[in-house]
């Protein structure tokens, strides 16, 4: 491919034109070291015109409350059938005990995500069983927010109950899930899907899910499951798909958004066998993961502003290189990590704020705390006998 292709593409880029899902896929397929630099020289320009030179982090925790799972993904080596080996289902003391350790180290989110349990129900119900599992922390710790429950979950608790996407999500919403999770898009391509994950929700599942979560207020996240059997096109027609959807719940003013996109680049050290065969390595190629980091800020930066490395599978230092290829957060301290980790990645399960503060200061940028919709955090001690009290200030970000 020619430089001066690769020349055209960018600077159309920087004279404000949007990145077309073809021009997208010549990026991600440049080889030569020079092309690729000038990528990530562009990419690093967006992010300081988009969102500026601070990087920000947040202090939450991740509670997977149960591995048992009815789907069998063929990336997953986190699931279990109910009864055998290393198969767990949290209850609520052990929930509450988690929360209250976050609180202790000043998180100001609780994750939650599990696997599809088909024994989670009360009353018969599923719903009810979820609903309770939010109130459960939320009637304790009202101050938390709550980011809980995948598009995968809401279509597996409206199944079980023949209820609509819109009943469960509202009911959820109602009774304290603050946010949801765009975790479970893998990749948006249905033949992909049917390759990796051919019992989950399709392609326009995903979307009619996240969808309806903005109308009815929820703020999500968006993910890409990158780096085994897709193709640079199928990963370019993935960010279409997220734009799209971005622009419209934008253009219609519903009162949610997608507030931030996440590469998690394959890892395969204990996934199942035919997969891992299939894609020949453990770990994500930190060089591919980069370009790709690059090209999505080119592509979705003016419409998805906050883009995040994932430090659990690229380690520490992989993810803060993706610092200086677009990306503007370095994610959370999560405290516990347990589907990528028993995937066999090598980045660890908790991550302290100094160590994440002491990364972004490596690169000669400013750090700042947020919240999980990217509101800025300010710790300031009040005047007060007992100085370890502290007041959190929070101000639009």
């Amino acid at each position: 491919m020619s430089n001066k292709i690769v020349d055209s593409i960018l600077d159309s880029v920087y004279k404000g034109d949007e990145l077309s899902v073809e021009q997208g896929t010549i990026l991600l397929e440049q080889t030569e070291p020079k092309v690729i630099q000038a990528i990530r020289e562009a990419a690093d320009k967006l992010r300081q015109q988009q969102v500026g030179e601070t990087v920000t982090y947040v202090i939450n925790r991740n509670i997977n409350f149960t591995n048992i799972c009815e789907q069998h993904c063929s990336f997953c080596a986190f699931r279990r059938d109910e009864g055998k080996e290393g198969a767990y289902w949290l209850d609520e003391a052990q929930i509450l005990t988690k929360v209250q350790g976050a609180l202790r180290k000043n998180a100001t989110e609780i994750c939650i995500q599990g696997g599809l349990n088909p024994q989670a129900k009360l009353q018969g119900k599923t719903l009810p069983y979820y609903l309770h599992l939010v109130a459960t922390i939320k009637q304790k710790f009202p101050q938390l927010h709550l980011h809980a429950f995948s598009p995968q979950e809401v279509q597996f608790i409206a199944r079980s109950d023949n209820q609509s996407y819109s009943e469960v999500i509202a009911a959820l919403h109602e009774a304290g899930v603050d946010s949801m999770p765009g975790t479970a898009a893998e990749i948006l391509d249905d033949d992909i899907r049917n390759i990796i994950c051919p019992e989950k929700i399709n392609t326009n599942t995903w979307l009619e899910i996240i969808s309806t979560a903005h109308k009815l207020g929820l703020n999500t996240t968006s993910t890409m499951l990158c780096g085994h059997v897709e193709t640079p096109k199928q990963q370019m027609m993935h960010m279409e798909k997220l734009r799209s959807l971005q622009k419209t719940s934008l253009e219609r003013n519903y009162p949610g958004k997608i507030t931030e996109f996440i590469l998690l680049p394959f890892v395969g050290q204990e996934a199942p066998r035919a997969l891992r065969n299939r894609v020949g390595r453990d770990q994500p190629v930190l060089a591919d993961t980069l370009l790709l980091t690059a090209v999505s800020r080119i592509f979705l930066g003016n419409w998805i502003i906050n883009h995040q490395p994932s430090w659990v599978k690229l380690g520490l230092e992989g993810a803060t290189e993706a610092l200086t290829w677009g990306c503007n957060d370095i994610g959370g301290t999560l405290m516990e990590e347990h589907i990528t980790t028993m995937a066999g990645a090598i980045g660890g399960t908790c991550m302290e704020v100094e160590t994440l503060q002491t990364a972004i200061t490596s690169l000669g940028r400013p750090y700042q705390q947020r919240d999980t919709l990217y509101e800025r955090i300010q710790e300031r001690p009040k005047v007060r006998a007992n100085k370890d009290k502290q007041e959190t200030l929070i101000t639009n970000y």
